[in-house]
């Protein structure tokens, strides 16, 4: 809740999801979020990581996930440190993840509904904990006006 800056990774499905999750963590938080899909994470974003950068990862089970664990193991190198949205029952992930947020075991291309809901409670929270007003984010137009 203290950072000034935070990182959210993913490959495949868990692109979109991590886009969710910096968006939803810079509109109520206020805190400065990025997202990018993790295989580019070497091409800058890399050189921002540091132990006070918490970085987010998408990573539950499916055709990207040794490559996910990769970039954790990168991540984990630089010292930051790393909450991953994971499968429930993924023992191995708790080796480079530093926090877990599981979700429940579903098809690989259903896996973006609900790994989207731990990040924008994780969100939620964080902007809570920083005395943020949830129910009114500063602006935001809540409606679309059309001319």
């Amino acid at each position: 809740m203290d950072v000034k800056s935070s990182l959210f990774l993913g490959r495949g499905f868990g692109v979109p999801v991590a886009m969710e999750g910096a968006l939803k963590l810079k509109e109520i938080s206020y805190i400065h979020a990025e997202a990018y899909p993790a295989g580019e994470m070497k091409h800058g974003p890399i050189a921002l990581i540091t132990d006070d950068m918490p970085v987010v990862f998408v990573a539950t089970q499916g055709r990207v996930y040794e490559k996910v664990v990769s970039n954790m193991q990168e991540v984990k190198a630089r010292g930051a440190t790393i909450v991953a949205v994971t499968t429930s029952g993924d023992d191995d992930i708790t080796k480079q993840a530093d926090h877990l947020l599981p979700i429940p075991a579903v098809s690989e291309v259903l896996s973006a509904i609900p790994a989207t809901v731990p990040l924008q409670l994780l969100a939620y929270h964080i902007a809570k904990a920083r005395g943020c007003n949830v129910d009114q984010p500063r602006n935001l137009a809540k409606s679309v006006t059309v001319e």
